[in-house]
This record gives C-alpha cells, sequence and structure tokens, in this order.
C-alpha cells in the first residue's frame, strides 16, 4: 500500500514537472514574440521622429504645427507607451518563468525523495527471515522527532503541486495576456501608421491644388505684366510723337514774335498756334499720368510676380519634404505580423 501511495505522488509529481516545462517553453516563446516586437517599434519610432525633423526644414507660412504634424506626435506618444507596456511584460514574463522554474525545482526536489524512499521501502519489502544481509540495528527501533505523519506527508506533496499548479495557471494566462497585448499593439501601430499617411495624402492634395492655383495666378500675372511693358513703350512712343509737332507750333509762335510794329498782330493764325500748343501740353501732361500709372501697376506686378514665386517655392519645399522625404521613409514601415512579434 505505501509503494503504491509513493508511486501515486511520484506520478502526479513527474507529470506536474513535465507541464511546467513545457508551460516554461511556451512561456519563453511568447517572451521571444515580446523582444521581437520591442525591437520592431524602434523603425517605427525612426521614421516618426525623422518625419517630424525633417517637417521643421519647412519655411514660413507653411510652417505650422497642422494635422500632419498632430497625427507624427500622437504616433511617437503612442510608440513611447507601446515601449514602455511591452518592456513591463516582458519583467512580468521573467518573473513568471523564474516563478516557474523555482516550483519546478521544489517538484523535482520531492520527486527525487519520493524515488528514494521507494527504492528503500521496495528493499525494505523484500527482506525475509532467510535474507542474508539482515542485521541488528537497535538504536533504530524509535521514531524520530523531525518524522512526518501519513497526513503531512501527503499534504507536502500536495501543497507542492497546488503551487506548481497555480504558478501553471498564472503562466497560461499571462500567456494569453501577451497574445493579446502584442495584438492590440500591432493593430494600434497599423492603425496610427494609416492615420499618419492619410493626414499626409490629404495635406498633400491641398498643397498641390494651392501649388497649381498659385502657378495660375502667376502665368496671369506675366501676361499682364508682358501687357503693361508693351502698354509702357506705347506711352513713351506717343509722348515722343507728340515732341515734333509741338516743335513746330513753338518754333512758328517763335518766329512769329519778330513780327515787325503793327505787323504782330493778335490773328486767327496766332489764337489757333496758341490752341494747340495748350492741346498738345495738356495731351502730354495726360499721356505722361499715364505713364506713371502704367509704371507704378507695372512696379506692383513685379511685387505680385515675386511674392508668389517665393509661395510657389515654399510650396514646392513643403510638397518636397511631404512627399520625397516624409512618405518615402514611411514606406519601411513594419507589417502588422512583425510588429506582433513575429519574424
Amino acid at each position: 500500500q505505501r509503494l503504491q501511495d509513493i508511486h501515486f505522488w511520484k506520478g502526479e509529481l513527474q507529470k506536474e514537472i513535465e507541464d511546467l516545462d513545457a508551460e516554461t517553453g511556451l512561456l519563453a516563446a511568447q517572451k521571444l514574440r515580446l523582444e521581437r516586437a520591442l525591437d520592431a517599434t524602434e523603425v517605427p519610432y525612426s521614421i516618426a521622429t525623422d518625419n517630424l525633423q525633417c517637417r521643421e526644414r519647412r519655411q514660413p507660412p507653411d510652417l505650422v504645427c497642422d494635422e500632419v504634424e498632430r497625427e507624427l506626435l500622437k504616433e511617437a506618444e503612442l510608440i513611447r507607451n507601446i515601449q514602455e507596456l511591452l518592456k513591463r511584460t516582458l519583467m512580468q514574463a521573467s518573473n513568471q518563468m523564474r516563478l516557474n522554474r523555482d516550483h519546478k525545482e521544489i517538484c523535482e526536489m520531492d520527486w527525487s525523495d519520493k524515488v528514494e524512499t521507494y527504492n528503500i521501502d521496495d528493499k525494505c519489502g523484500r527482506y525475509n527471515n532467510q535474507s542474508t544481509n539482515i542485521q541488528f540495528h537497535p538504536s533504530s527501533v524509535k521514531f524520530e522527532e523531525s518524522a512526518s505523519t501519513p497526513e503531512t506527508w501527503a499534504k507536502f506533496s500536495h501543497d507542492n503541486i497546488y503551487k506548481a499548479e497555480r504558478e501553471k495557471q498564472a503562466s497560461i494566462n499571462l500567456r494569453a495576456l501577451i497574445d493579446n497585448i502584442l495584438h492590440d499593439v500591432s493593430e494600434d501601430l497599423r492603425m496610427q501608421c494609416a492615420a499618419v499617411n492619410e493626414a499626409f495624402a490629404k495635406h498633400l492634395e491641398e498643397l498641390d491644388d494651392t501649388k497649381h492655383k498659385l502657378e495660375h495666378h502667376l502665368k496671369k500675372t506675366l501676361k499682364e505684366i508682358g501687357d503693361q511693358e508693351a502698354n509702357i513703350a506705347a506711352l513713351k512712343q506717343a509722348i515722343k510723337d507728340k515732341e515734333a509737332p509741338m516743335k513746330v507750333a513753338q518754333t512758328r509762335l517763335y518766329d512769329r514774335s519778330f513780327r515787325p510794329n503793327v505787323e504782330l498782330c493778335r490773328d486767327a493764325a496766332q489764337f489757333r498756334l496758341i490752341n494747340e500748343v495748350e492741346e498738345l501740353t495738356e495731351s502730354i501732361e495726360s499721356l505722361k499720368k499715364k505713364l506713371l500709372e502704367a509704371e507704378q501697376s507695372l512696379r506692383n506686378l513685379e511685387d505680385t510676380r515675386m511674392n508668389l514665386e517665393k509661395e510657389i517655392a515654399v510650396k514646392t519645399n513643403s510638397i518636397f519634404i511631404d512627399r520625397q522625404k516624409c512618405l518615402a521613409h514611411r514606406t519601411r514601415y513594419p507589417s502588422t505580423l512583425k510588429l506582433a512579434g513575429y519574424q
């Protein structure tokens, strides 16, 4: 009966040792996934921080905290929080593996004692009166003070198995938790990545649209500058064309001022010549006024052209940073499986 009891507990302990060993192996695999997932977050974090640094090279007025920047800051914050969570879970897994090994060791020691006891009792059971290796041991006829009772003996192994079972269950629960964490982490990161990419796409669409409008406006302005330059040239020519008639009229008046005595008459020719000079003077003044206005308008158009070219350059720079630098870098974003700790 005693050998049967020992054999029973020995079998239970052996099963528990094997279960704990297998469970520790499974937990070690989950721990490896956690480590891979933690390593995999380095790439998204470097992408997010690099994107933020690249976008600092935008020029005013584009250097603003827009939707893309807000999403990138959210992404960087999310990755930092995930890294902290993964580190804490890794610590938990390491502690649980240590507890699994400790309880496995306790069970192994108990199992080892059971094996030794089984061999002793088996040997004792085979002794008989004809045995050759029996002898007197008078001092052995007493109860050891530290000896256990059958109840405390059974309870000791039962408690060891119970504690080992409890740790095994805790390990199973932790593995399930790690599975959920890695699934949620990979989903959250990919969702945030998609949100950032969407914000980039929307912002680039707005930038392209604004740039096209500015380029159209610049094209119109350049045409207006060409028209205004032609207008100024025409006005200058018109003023120049009035010089010869003015010279003729003024020369006639000058020469007629030398008519002698009573011949210096205010005749119709004299009045018409004076009117002609006044008309020409008025016409030239009007043309000069128009020329000044045209020149001022040309200067304004030139200023507009410079401002438009500057704005287009700013938009081109912003588009280059967002499309060529940031979005090109984001193509290196890890897959969901890699973020979930798989190779």
